[in-house]
C-alpha cells in the first residue's frame, strides 16, 4: 500500500489540476488522437502502479477538455514509464502531460523554451534499434537516454516524432500535475491565437 498522505497529494493535486484543464477550452485544440493522459508518481515510483493518472485518459466533449475518469493509481502505462525513467535524469520530475504535435505546436514551444530558458528536445525514433522496439519494456529507457544525450540534459518539453503506426506527440515533465497543466494551457492559448492569426 501507498503512504496515504502522499497518495493523498498526488490524487489532490491532479484532480486541481484536472480541473483547471476542464475549464480551458483552447486546450481541447491540442487533444491528439490517442487522447491525453496526464500522470503524477509518488516520490519513490517504481512501477504504474505508484503513478497516479485519470482512467480512460482526456477528451474532448461540446469543446472543452473532459477526463473520462478519475485519478487512479495503475491507470497509465506509457506516462508512468516515461516519468519513472525521467526521473533518473532529473529528480525533480514527478509528472507529466502528453499533447498533440504538428509543425505550429512545436514553433510554439521552441519560443516558450527560449522565454522560460528550459531545454527543448526531441526523440527521434528512426534511430530506435530494431532489437529494443521488439523487446518488451526496452523502448522507454532507450527513448529517454537518447532524448538526454541529443540534448545535453533531460527537457521538460519534448516531442517524439512519428514512428511507424504512431502519432508524433509532445509531452511536458515537471514537479507535479498542476505545473505540467500551466504549461500546457499556456502552449494552448499560444496555438489558438496562431491559428487565429
Amino acid at each position: 500500500m501507498h503512504n496515504s498522505k502522499d497518495a493523498e497529494i498526488v490524487l489532490g493535486n491532479i484532480t486541481i489540476a484536472v480541473n483547471k484543464l476542464e475549464k480551458c477550452p483552447d486546450f481541447s485544440l491540442l487533444i491528439p488522437e490517442v487522447r491525453v493522459n496526464l500522470a503524477y508518481a509518488l516520490p519513490e515510483a517504481k512501477t504504474r502502479y505508484d503513478v497516479a493518472a485519470i482512467e480512460g485518459r482526456i477528451t474532448v466533449v461540446g469543446g472543452f477538455p473532459y477526463a473520462a475518469g478519475y485519478p487512479a493509481f495503475g491507470a497509465s502505462d506509457h506516462m508512468a514509464r516515461l516519468i519513472i525513467e525521467a526521473r533518473k535524469y532529473d529528480r525533480m520530475v514527478n509528472a507529466g502531460i502528453n499533447f498533440k504535435c504538428d509543425d505550429t505546436v512545436i514553433k510554439i514551444v521552441m519560443e516558450y523554451c527560449k522565454l522560460h530558458n528550459l531545454l527543448f528536445g526531441w526523440i527521434d525514433r528512426s534511430k530506435e534499434p530494431e532489437d529494443v522496439s521488439v523487446q518488451d519494456g526496452a523502448s522507454m529507457p532507450w527513448k529517454i537516454k537518447q532524448l538526454v544525450s541529443s540534448s545535453s540534459g533531460l527537457p521538460h518539453l519534448f516531442y517524439e516524432g512519428s514512428g511507424w503506426g504512431k502519432e508524433p506527440l509532445f509531452v511536458a515533465l515537471g514537479e507535479n500535475a498542476v505545473s505540467v497543466v500551466d504549461i500546457a494551457i499556456n502552449i494552448a492559448k499560444s496555438y489558438r491565437k496562431e491559428l487565429a492569426a
